[in-house]
């Protein structure tokens, strides 16, 4: 099934159930008296999907648990064999990319599990779970998904300061969701796809989920694509985006939908490409485009249906910035 660049109408719905009571936003300011979403206990989009052998992202499940309070041992756990639930608690200090095996749950404790300087990199590697830390100052990227990795959830993270990327999805990786993460004022967000030159790696990969995640003051990548389809970026809030938000190239096949722009110069490129890029295909239905200085998204061609490899309902795009603010960062999955 495949979706034209003409706006759909739809029937949004609300998908996830609300916590009563007050929370707080990402920032730590006073909260609006808006309920924060209940956060997931397990993948949507891609991450979700059967294949490759994969029922689905589980993570550490059925192995043993074990708590990192030191970057030794923090090191030595998630290059353990085996399925592993590695709860993170306080500062770990890390340098450079640090490899993850498969079969791993990363959960930070409570609101103050950081990773600190480095970040953490996935190859070949597979049934991975990344939630609620905050990941600072890295000197390269902060989560690299990377040589045909696949079945990872980033979700529940706060991304500050990376040198190159916050979530990088790249060489033939796929069936990957990033969800309620808040982007603070990062610049490069996230890639999908690492060169012009990797058609032949990426084209048919790069399956990949982005959805309710807060893109605050950042500046570009949310995402920028290269050949992969679906890309599906739904439900997001984008606020002061000095760049732009979403960039579909390289015959890349990318859906926009329920987000809301706000003050967001270049929501969308694609029939143009976008640097030294050729052009993508995008697609773009049920957004909400709001602030001073807000542009059109510019759309192209036709896109193959997230709905053909799994369902969802779209909460209502009006909706999204009280959802995101609510629900989106660390300190939000009850650990």
């Amino acid at each position: 099934m495949r979706s034209s660049s003409r706006a759909a109408r739809g029937v949004p719905a609300v998908t996830l159930a609300l916590l009563l009571g007050a929370m707080t936003t990402p920032s730590g300011a006073a909260a609006e008296k808006t309920p924060a979403p209940l956060a997931e206990t397990s993948p949507s989009g891609f991450a979700s999907v059967d294949a490759l052998g994969r029922d689905g992202t589980t993570g550490g499940a059925g192995g043993p648990t074990v708590t990192a309070t030191s970057t030794e041992q923090f090191l030595e756990y998630i290059d353990t064999t085996g399925p592993l639930v590695i709860r993170v608690e306080g500062t770990i200090d890390i340098t450079s990319k640090q490899g993850v095996r498969p079969n791993k749950t990363i959960v930070g404790v409570g609101s103050s599990a950081v990773i600190n300087g480095g970040g953490l990199d996935f190859y070949r590697s597979y049934n991975v779970i990344v939630r609620n830390l905050r990941f600072t100052g890295a000197e390269d990227d902060a989560v690299n998904v990377g040589q045909e990795s696949h079945h990872i959830w980033i979700d529940h993270n706060e991304f500050v300061a990376p040198v190159d990327g916050a979530v990088d999805i790249v060489r033939g990786s796929q069936y990957v969701t990033v969800s309620w993460n808040w982007f603070n004022k990062t610049d490069k967000s996230m890639l999908l796809g690492h060169s012009d030159a990797n058609s032949g790696q990426d084209t048919g990969k790069l399956k990949v989920s982005i959805h309710h995640n807060f893109f605050d003051g950042s500046r570009q990548r949310h995402p920028r694509v290269r050949f992969g389809e679906p890309v599906h970026v739904y439900n997001n809030y984008y606020r002061g985006n000095a760049v732009y938000g979403v960039a579909s190239t390289m015959n890349a096949g990318v859906l926009v939908e329920g987000n809301y722009f706000d003050a967001v110069p270049h929501p969308c490129y694609s029939a143009g490409g976008y640097d030294e890029s050729g052009p993508g295909r995008l697609v773009q239905r049920d957004n909400v485009f709001a602030g001073a200085g807000t542009g059109a998204c510019e759309t192209n061609g036709t896109v193959t249906e997230p709905r053909t490899y799994y369902a969802y309902t779209l909460d209502r795009p009006t909706d999204v910035p009280s959802l995101v603010r609510a629900g989106a960062g660390v300190g939000k999955i009850g650990t």
